[in-house]
């Protein structure tokens, strides 16, 4: 049986792209290029990379990015677009839990929910973060966003996600976030890019700071730093509040 973010993804990668959370492709890049000292020479791993988009716009700034997902009909839309830009971005298929990769890459990224915290129980996702570490060279760096824990012990989810979609988004129709596991259970109805009508019943989980820090410490990462992640403008200078939806992880091993 398919999970959700299976179901989800097998066949929206154009819709995806329209997407108000995923506007911000351009800004957040340039913080990675900041992240990385602008050196092209670094080898970059995008984990949950989706249609492409940050993969694409850093091999369009010269660097050497292999960009993974398990959705076919994403890497599909992915290698697409590299091919029309002429880009060599190296795009495969594989399961981040079952990552195969050791010391390879002198960069993670994980940007808006790729793979975590997607997954059905914190083991799970726990496997994600272990993972995307050992695919790291050590001093390499890990720069994520995730769901922001603070938010919901003051917000509605269900208000926010709906005050910033726009016609043709996905809708969604309900939510409980449990405080007992901080995770958000939804409803979502969609139309998929053959303009069938949708509906999936889709969980989350939101994690506070700590426990990210707790997580990532007990990998062996040696500074941790969590931020605001403002869409399209990441940026230290953003310090974490309950306002955030998600929050902005950089990492060193």
């Amino acid at each position: 049986m398919k999970q959700w973010y299976e179901s989800l993804f097998e066949n929206y990668a154009k819709k995806y792209d329209k997407e108000c959370y995923v506007q911000g492709t351009s800004g957040e890049c340039d913080f990675i290029e900041e992240e990385l000292n602008f050196n092209k020479n670094l080898k970059i791993i995008d984990i949950g990379c989706g249609p492409g988009r940050h993969s694409i716009e850093l091999s369009k700034r010269g660097y050497k990015v292999t960009g993974i997902d398990l959705s076919k009909s994403q890497l599909a839309a992915a290698k697409e677009k590299a091919r029309q830009l002429n880009l060599k971005t190296d795009f495969k298929r594989l399961d981040v839990r079952k990552l195969p990769f050791r010391n390879e890459f002198n960069a993670a990224l994980m940007l808006c929910e790729g793979g975590f915290p997607l997954m059905e129980t914190d083991e799970m996702n726990f496997t994600i973060l272990k993972n995307a570490t050992r695919a790291l060279k050590n001093n390499g760096k890990f720069i994520s966003t995730t769901l922001n824990g603070l938010f919901p012990l003051y917000h509605s989810v269900k208000n926010f996600c709906e005050s910033s979609s726009k016609e043709g988004n996905k809708v969604y129709k309900i939510n409980t976030f449990d405080l007992m596991t901080f995770r958000d259970r939804t409803v979502h109805t969609f139309e998929d890019d053959s303009g069938n009508k949708k509906e999936l019943k889709c969980d989350e989980r939101y994690y506070i700071p700590s426990e990210i820090t707790w997580l990532l410490n007990s990998l062996g990462f040696k500074k941790i730093e969590i931020f605001g992640a403002k869409l399209g403008a990441f940026s230290r200078k953003d310090k974490l509040t309950p306002e955030d939806f998600e929050m902005l992880i950089v990492a060193e091993k």
